[in-house]
């Protein structure tokens, strides 16, 4: 074999991968030497080896509890693969508890499954395609790591010949598979890869592909040390499959948070995984408490409450730490409430929520151990009264959220005094300004930045594009200033002025009914074109809670769309302001409904204020509608409500009314120009990439006569280009689906639905199953296509036609070309192949090799295309027939011409009265033994096989044949008789 040939799956991703954990000390077993260990191909956990590890760890262990310990293991009980999931990691983490007496009276004695703190004594093994079989199937996965014969990490290897876009997803879609067949395997599950090399991405059970996410930096390795060819699955390896970081990572980097009535299972990003790292580098190294504090910046939306998380899982659980208290503060209550919340729901021990300034007094005073969650404004004091000190102890760390806003008020140096010695990290989502010199100075220097453009490049948040709708101020014809001078014409230049200053203030202006009126029927009609389509929801902000209620009432006047307000309420609000105002719980249950898809909570719109427009995350909402004047910080949190992550949301938008962009360009200007680098995309920078995309797209039929499509389709004939096709068109529409709400989009339009009609015929004509759809297109876009699909072309056949029927025939004479009634046929017949090979893997084989000789025999012009039809005439006849061929044998059933055909292949010449009566006897022996659910139960399907095979020898089938001809006389018997 050439090394060319070589190049494959096994050769460029598994064998490098299993090269490269070999160095890193894992121990390389074949499959088939671990198969001998096993007592079946059911069992997952290397027993005996779980057993010799259980004993080495704990030497003290009895027999009895051995035995109980590694039951436990071995039968996880549990009412879901989740559940199982989270208890292991349980038990991993915190060790299991058995009862001996060691000498000194029966006590609750410690297990350990795995030593995390000496790393060599555990057995770390690596294999490749070891199976695993239970009742639903056999799965093979590419790699296997266990530790001390536990299996903790499954990785997927494909092709790195595989269209680029397809290969991590076609991993995921397998390990996904794996999951649903055989759940025991990943009860022990801590992470899975998927790679091909070029790429690598890891996830955690359930994820799905939009989940899985790449390790871009083996931190605390830079990729240079790595070596300068370093691939993705290199760089992944190093960074999570290295013995030390993969133990790092199942201590205190993996948490269960319950969402939407479900547990989802999290694991740190890279990014989340370097910070948190980096600050405990810089906790354990300071030489002071100001030495050992710094800022954390990681962009809004790319997980900051999780890695506060993760980074007091590892402090708390740090030796040299002895057990600190954690104090994590932040300035607003529903930040509060968020983080709070997000600790508890990672099952993080214990976090005591301060309810009072006397009570956050008593928490600090507690000692070691302790999690304290508050507001900063608890640190309050009454006039003159000056802070106690709570506690000179250095074993305090303080986790101070957006760190650069009120923290260095008198509050602050309250928290100071009274907590002089702790060490203080600020967590941020917007960069510092060049201006602050008291971030620093509080706070010391950055312990790690995660900017924005490298946010989006990781797909840990999406672009945020902007647009301006400004309204102009119109009433009846007339400006404001025109009515307002008319009006106070009597008066002189200087009263007016002082009027004008006085009440016709920007707010009042931007609250005017008609003003408002105008921008609520502009944002209907935004929303119901280019939002609602790809079932996003949006948020409205406003200038005052005034304004709120009144956009409010004229969005139930304007539109049916469902909305709600969230304001704060005032002592002294109108009976109109009340009737808006919510409880805590009330608004909790907008919030929760807001967040979940459209399709099940008809919630759109959001209209605000002042809350919501920091620490709030609803990935759904795709669209802030911006009517109020925002600055700095509070400018930069507020549009990053748009930029989380949802499923087929590619970027998040500002539709501005209110003129942010001279606000925002101030913003932007007060930090440094590299951590705010794509910051916000004005929708002109999609331009030159939607030009590039649309010519990429076009060039497949740059050549032939775009009204002719049969010779279009002649261009998608050949399936790599159809991939390549797939691609174009689908980076083509996802561009259009950002520029949409713009004019600019106009010039590209009929070529997409264009594209998208031939797209359609292509599906029909090549019977492509999966793939050539627009389901996956921007919901705008889809809606366009199809509404110029079914008004230009209602004659379309959407589904392929069945080639034995006459309808088939029909079909073909509407073709006019030759070539295009042979490819019609090519693709008729693969497709009749496909569905039926499971059948009668016997007779459609032979039909598909007959096919592939002819289509090799066309190429090389040894058939016209007129004996091509014929030819494929000739088949489709044949396939016809085949169910009269049963009758014509004198079968009873026409199921049992498959199981004659296959006797005949291997008894060629034999009587056709011997093959007959041997087809009706082994048929009869499957139906007598076909009981409910055969096809899962081992015991029957062994039976039925020692019947068959006693049969076949009995008949003129060679010897060594027997056992290859009842394996798929069986496999037939599962499709025709189950």
């Amino acid at each position: 074999m050439s090394e060319v040939q070589a190049w494959n799956e096994e050769t460029l991703v598994e064998n490098r991968m299993i090269d490269q954990l070999k160095k890193l000390g894992y121990t390389y077993v074949e499959g088939t030497a671990l198969d001998r260990e096993r007592t079946s191909q059911n069992e997952v956990v290397l027993k005996e080896r779980l057993i010799n590890s259980v004993k080495k760890l704990n030497p003290w262990i009895s027999e009895n509890n051995l035995n109980k310990v590694v039951r436990k293991i071995t039968h996880m009980e549990a009412t879901s693969l989740m559940e199982a999931n989270q208890d292991f990691h349980e038990i991993l983490i915190n060790k299991l508890s058995v009862q001996q007496d060691l000498g000194i009276g029966r006590k609750s004695q410690t297990v350990q499954l795995i030593d995390f703190d000496n790393i060599d004594e555990n057995e770390f093994i690596i294999t490749s395609q070891l199976s695993y079989t239970n009742a639903n199937e056999t799965i093979r996965p590419d790699i296997m790591l266990y530790v001390n014969g536990l299996p903790l990490v499954v990785i997927e290897c494909k092709s790195p010949t595989l269209p680029p876009d397809e290969q991590i997803g076609q991993g995921v879609k397998q390990l996904k598979r794996y999951q649903i067949v055989n759940e025991n395997l990943f009860y022990y599950n801590q992470f899975m890869v998927s790679t091909s090399n070029d790429r690598a991405k890891v996830g955690t059970i359930g994820a799905s592909v939009q989940h899985y996410s790449t390790w871009r930096e083996p931190y605390p390795l830079t990729v240079d040390e790595i070596g300068s060819n370093a691939t993705p699955q290199d760089v992944l390896t190093q960074g999570i499959l290295d013995r030390e970081r993969l133990f790092d990572i199942i201590l205190n980097f993996i948490v269960y948070e319950p969402e939407d009535g479900r547990v989802i299972k999290k694991m740190a990003r890279y990014q989340q995984y370097r910070a948190v790292n980096k600050a405990v580098e810089r906790i354990l190294t300071g030489e002071h408490p100001q030495a050992r504090g710094g800022v954390v910046w990681a962009t809004q939306g790319s997980g900051k409450s999780l890695s506060m998380v993760f980074l007091s899982m590892k402090l708390r659980r740090l030796k040299e730490l002895e057990n600190p208290t954690i104090v994590v503060v932040t300035d607003r209550q529903d930040l509060d409430r968020q983080i709070t919340n997000t600790f508890k729901r990672c099952g993080f021990p214990n976090p005591k929520q301060a309810e009072s300034v006397e009570e956050l007094k008593s928490l600090l005073q507690q000692g070691p151990g302790t999690t304290v969650m508050t507001l900063v404004q608890k640190f309050q004091t009454d006039e003159g009264e000056e802070y106690p000190l709570l506690t000179d102890s250095e074993n305090v760390i303080v986790l101070v959220d957006e760190s650069h806003r009120s923290q260095y008020s008198s509050l602050a140096m309250n928290m100071r005094t009274g907590l002089p010695n702790a060490t203080y990290i600020g967590f941020t989502g917007t960069p510092i300004d060049k201006e602050d010199k008291s971030t620093v100075r509080t706070f010391g220097t950055y312990i790690d930045k995660y900017p924005i453009e490298k946010a989006v490049e990781d797909g840990a948040t999406v672009p945020i594009f902007y647009e301006a709708r400004l309204i102009d101020l119109h009433v009846q014809g007339e400006t404001i200033d025109e009515l307002f001078d008319r009006f106070f014409r009597n008066y002189s230049d200087e009263d007016r002025e002082r009027i004008k200053q006085k009440y016709v203030t920007e707010e009042a202006l931007t609250s005017s009914p008609k003003r408002i009126r105008e921008v609520v029927l502009d944002i209907v009609e935004h929303y119901e074109k280019h939002i609602e389509p790809n079932g996003f929801k949006a948020q409205i902000v406003t200038v005052s809670r005034e304004a709120a209620v009144a956009y409010k009432e004229l969005l139930d006047e304007l539109s049916d769309y469902e909305s709600a307000v969230i304001i704060s309420s005032g002592h002294n609000d109108s009976e109109r302001m009340k009737q808006y105002g919510l409880s805590q719980t009330e608004e909790k249950e907008v919030i929760q409904r807001f967040k979940k898809p459209l399709h099940e909570d008809p919630l759109a719109f959001l209209i605000v204020c002042d809350k919501l427009l920091t620490g709030f995350d609803a990935p759904v909402e795709q669209v802030m509608y911006l009517d109020k004047p925002l600055k700095e910080h509070n400018l930069l949190q507020a549009i990053a409500r748009t930029n989380r992550t949802y499923d087929k949301k590619s970027y998040g938008l500002i539709v501005d009314y209110y003129g942010v962009s001279r606000f925002l360009e101030e913003a932007l200007g007060i930090f440094h120009e590299e951590d705010i680098k794509g910051a916000m995309h004005h929708v002109d920078e999609e331009i030159p990439r939607l030009e590039s995309r649309h010519r990429k797209a076009m060039r497949f039929f740059d050549h032939v006569d775009k009204k002719d499509s049969d010779a279009c389709l002649k261009v998608l004939e050949p399936e790599d280009i159809r991939n390549s096709f797939d691609v174009a068109f689908k980076k083509f529409s996802e561009s259009m689906d950002m520029i949409m709400p713009s004019p600019k989009a106009q010039p590209y339009l009929e070529d997409l639905k264009w594209l998208g009609k031939i797209r359609k015929l292509a599906k029909s004509r090549y019977y492509i199953e999966e793939g050539m759809d627009i389901s996956d297109c921007g919901g705008k876009v889809r809606k366009l296509i199809e509404e110029y699909i079914y008004a230009s072309e209602p004659e379309i056949l959407f589904e392929p036609v069945n080639i034995l029927t006459s309808r088939f025939d029909e079909k073909l004479d509407e073709i006019k070309t030759p070539e295009a009634k042979a490819a019609e046929m090519e693709h008729a017949i693969k497709h009749e192949i496909r569905i039926k090979l499971d059948e009668n893997p016997v007779k459609y084989t032979s039909l598909k090799e007959r096919l592939e000789e002819l289509i090799e025999q066309r190429k090389s012009r040894q058939l016209t295309i007129e004996e091509l039809l014929e030819e494929f005439q000739s088949i489709r006849q044949e396939m016809i027939s085949m169910e009269e061929e049963s009758q014509s044998i004198g079968l009873k059933d026409p199921r049992q011409l498959p199981f004659y055909q296959t006797l005949e292949h291997y008894v060629p010449g034999s009587e056709h009265e011997s093959i007959k009566d041997l087809t009706e006897i082994i048929t009869e022996i499957i139906q007598e033994n076909a009981v409910i659910d055969w096809t899962e139960k081992e015991d029957v399907k062994r039976e039925m096989r020692k019947k068959v095979k006693r049969q076949l020898r009995a008949s003129s089938i060679p010897n060594h044949m027997v056992e290859n001809v009842a394996r798929e006389l069986l496999d037939l018997g599962e499709v025709h008789y189950k």
